[in-house]
């Protein structure tokens, strides 16, 4: 069925064609979330050394990040449906890939093919969303994206532990093959097509792209090492030069892979400005909990994955509410409220006694949830409609491309922290990441000064 976007669909093809899109957010979250846990398992097997298995994450997160602004020009281009289900194909043919693969080599290509057909997925899954939902409903359709998510993150651990406790590391695979086939028929029975518009897809932009992403995350992986600090600022200059020509380039391109025309609107801009600051912090918090835990108070590694997986549930528990409210208020009231919300949860982390009772965490690292949890909702769906309608593939690209580059931004930080701040490197990382959290907040708040309906571009 051709729609427009904007119309929606009604029930229950609507319910379906969602019930689709979370099918693939699980799948996708379920291998970030779990394949940590594989990495010992997968260097006894293999016999390799446990820093050689990194790669069946950095692969899959590489791959991903240098793939999903290229999907999402796609999805406009050959249909957000078209694209979404053969992402879920080929995820699940990957994933079979992974669990024959006879060597790390082998898993490793296997995990770079899943990123890049996760990035298929991420890249037009919310510009589904609007179309399967009114835009009056948008909010509340979105909020069903982040309360997956965040069960996913928050469990995936905790399933990827109960699997390796009666079973062997290609089980964590395994379970990708029946999700994704039903996703498969599910997806194909229930998503719209949207009104495309054929474009010659622009294969210098996308190599240029990945050139700069891949460029970038290296100098931002250099700043970790104390002794690489020229190495560093050389491969972050570049990154920057390379950065210069691909939007001199992409100027001058009518419907962009990177969507200039999107980031002259102000709202979509800060939208996005918001979000890197949002993840940042969160990623900061994040790595630096697990550390504070175990070192310095002394929990068990069962006791800190049980208080870790408090954040990400408790931004599944605010989702729902979030999303009713997006339809309703100011993203950028609520997203800064979160923000702010979230400031507080950090800043009370830095402060807690090595005393504190399980309950004393608890409601620190909650505060923390449920503050990203507020924001999500309200910033995603401001990002996603402050455009026009027909750019909506290039806004869902913009918008995981900031959520990557605010994790990796956040996971640079955390390390110089570390390198820095020693021994005291995990409370000085949740100060950190609080500063940057109110930073998010002030930007978010700035949408305020602009009309909600504008589509008016900034100059230049």
């Amino acid at each position: 069925m051709l729609i427009k976007i904007g119309d929606g669909l009604e029930q229950p093809q609507r319910g379906w064609a969602m019930f689709a899109i979370i099918l693939g957010i699980l799948l996708s979250g379920l291998d970030a979330a779990i394949a940590n846990i594989a990495l010992p398992a997968l260097s006894r097997d293999f016999a390799v050394d446990p820093a050689a298995t990194v790669w069946v994450v950095n692969a899959y997160q590489l791959a991903m990040t240098v793939s999903i602004l290229p999907f999402s020009a796609l999805g406009e281009s050959l249909g957000y449906r078209r694209v979404y289900w053969l992402g879920l194909l080929a995820f699940t043919i990957s994933s079979l890939a992974c669990v024959m693969a006879p060597s790390l080599p082998v898993l490793v290509a296997a995990r770079a093919l899943q990123g890049v057909s996760g990035a298929a997925l991420a890249g037009v899954s919310q510009a589904l969303v609007r179309c399967i939902y009114p835009k009056r409903m948008l909010g509340s359709g979105m909020s069903w994206y982040t309360l997956v998510v965040g069960i996913t993150y928050g469990l995936g651990p905790i399933v990827g532990s109960a699997i390796l406790s009666v079973a062997n590391w290609p089980w964590l695979f395994a379970i990708n093959l029946p999700l994704g086939l039903f996703a498969l028929i599910a997806a194909w029975k229930s998503l719209p097509d949207v009104a495309t518009q054929p474009r010659r897809f622009d294969w210098s932009g996308a190599a240029l792209n990945a050139v700069v992403i891949i460029v970038l995350i290296m100098g931002l992986d250099t700043v970790s090492d104390p002794g690489s600090a020229y190495l560093a600022a050389a491969e972050i200059g570049v990154a920057l030069v390379l950065g210069f020509f691909l939007v001199r380039q992409q100027s001058k391109r009518e419907a962009a892979l990177l969507p200039i025309d999107l980031f002259r609107i102000p709202i979509f801009a800060l939208s996005c400005l918001t979000s890197i600051c949002s993840y940042a912090a969160q990623t900061i918090g994040i790595l630096a909990l697990p550390f504070y835990l175990l070192n310095a108070l002394g929990r068990s590694q069962l006791e800190a994955g049980l208080l870790i997986a408090a954040w990400p549930l408790s931004v599944a528990m605010i989702a729902r509410l979030s999303g009713k409210m997006a339809d309703r208020f100011s993203a950028g009231v609520l997203a800064g409220a979160g923000l702010f919300v979230m400031a507080i949860g950090l800043a009370t982390l830095a402060l807690i006694p090595t005393d504190a009772s399980a309950a004393n965490l608890v409601w620190r690292i909650v505060l923390c949830g449920f503050g990203f949890g507020f924001f999500q909702t309200p910033n995603n769906r401001a990002i996603m409609t402050a455009g026009p309608v027909q750019r909506s593939g290039a806004a869902n690209g913009a918008m995981a491309s900031a959520r990557m580059l605010g994790h990796t931004t956040g996971a640079a930080l955390t390390a110089v922290v570390f390198a820095l701040a020693a021994p005291h490197g995990p409370i000085t990382g949740f100060v950190v990441a609080s500063l940057i959290a109110l930073v998010g907040a002030c930007v978010s708040l700035l949408r305020l000064t602009q009309s909600p309906r504008s589509m008016t571009p900034m100059p230049g």
